[in-house]
Parts: structure tokens; C-alpha cells; sequence
């Protein structure tokens, strides 16, 4: 069979809805106006800038003739796979994202998305999380997915409410001791 005729694939192309984070059936894709603000510059710059970029050098790379030893031809259309396919998932989730402002909740004593909670495990340990979108959590910052088990927890209570965080060792007690919210912006 001559390769022209053959289809490029790249271990799990297809399968690229297999790797979007859970939202739960029904669910919105709640997210606070920065991290829609993120994701929308990450979606206009590969559409505007990097895209046309890797065209261009694909485009030159298949000028050049012989393409199934050209590793310029071969790397720019793997790119652009890569590139295409996290457009589809950032346009996906941009079109169901629902945005939130946290601040609206500003001065409240109960935890709603968006809130930083701090919180006392019965061990001793005291821990702050910030709940937040999903596609925007970056758990080196101490934030946590609205639908992870500590926020699904959190969510609704209040500073001084004693409550039960099911872990996958076991149940831990713990106290809400502070929730806080960002500052309304108010524009000048």
C-alpha cells in the first residue's frame, strides 16, 4: 500500500475527550473570572500566534521533498495535532464555563466557590485551600477543584462548623476556622 494513501496517528488522537477533568453530569463548569481570563489569552494565542508559526514551518518542511525523513515536516504536524487538539478542549470548556466572582461573596462567614478556607484536622494540622474552577486549580497554590472531596466537604459550611472529611484512609474530623474572599474591585 503506498503511504500516500496511509492516515497519520498519533497514539490516542481520538481519545482526546478521555483526558478533560470530570464535571459532574449536570453540572456547570464554574470558574472565576481570572481563570476564564487564563484560558481565553491560551486559546487566542495558539489560534493567532503559535499555530500559523508551526503552518508556516510545516508548509517549508514539505517543500523540501522527501517527507518520511524530514524531522521538521514529521515534528510540525505532531505540533499542530497538539495545537488543534488543545484548541477543541479550551473552546469546549469555554463555551460551557460558567464565570463566578468570588468577591460578591466578600465579608460572608460561609464557604461558597471561591472562598480561601482555613481549617484545623483533628491531628493538629492547620491547612488553607482555595476552591476553585476545575480547569484553573494549580495545587502547588493550595487550591482545590470545587468537586474535589475536601471542598464537596467545605462547600456550604461555616467558620466554626466541625465537620467529617472521608479520605481514602479513613474519616478526619476537622474545624472551619477562617473563610475569606477576595476584595470587591471596584472600577476608578
Amino acid at each position: 500500500m503506498s503511504k500516500a494513501f496511509t492516515k497519520e496517528t498519533d497514539d490516542g488522537a481520538e481519545d482526546d475527550d478521555l483526558a478533560l477533568p470530570a464535571i459532574p453530569p449536570g453540572a456547570r463548569n464554574y470558574m472565576t473570572p481570572a481563570g476564564y481570563a487564563r484560558l481565553k489569552t491560551e486559546l487566542f494565542s495558539l489560534i493567532d500566534d503559535e499555530r500559523p508559526k508551526v503552518v508556516e514551518i510545516v508548509h517549508w518542511a514539505a517543500s523540501n521533498g522527501d517527507r518520511s525523513e524530514n524531522g521538521d515536516y514529521i515534528y510540525g504536524k505532531k505540533r499542530l495535532r497538539e495545537i488543534d487538539r488543545r484548541i477543541r478542549f479550551l473552546t469546549k470548556r469555554l463555551e460551557v464555563a460558567e464565570v463566578v466572582d468570588p468577591s460578591v461573596n466578600h465579608g460572608s462567614e460561609q464557604v461558597f466557590f471561591g472562598a480561601t478556607v482555613t481549617y484545623l484536622e483533628a491531628s493538629g494540622t492547620k491547612r488553607t485551600v482555595t476552591i476553585m474552577g476545575i480547569d484553573e486549580v494549580d495545587s502547588a497554590q493550595a487550591q482545590v477543584s470545587w468537586v474535589s472531596p475536601i471542598a464537596r466537604t467545605l462547600l456550604k459550611s461555616r467558620e466554626g462548623d466541625e465537620l467529617k472529611l472521608v479520605t481514602p484512609v479513613g474519616v478526619v474530623d476537622i474545624e472551619v476556622l477562617q473563610v475569606r474572599y477576595p476584595s470587591p474591585s471596584y472600577p476608578g
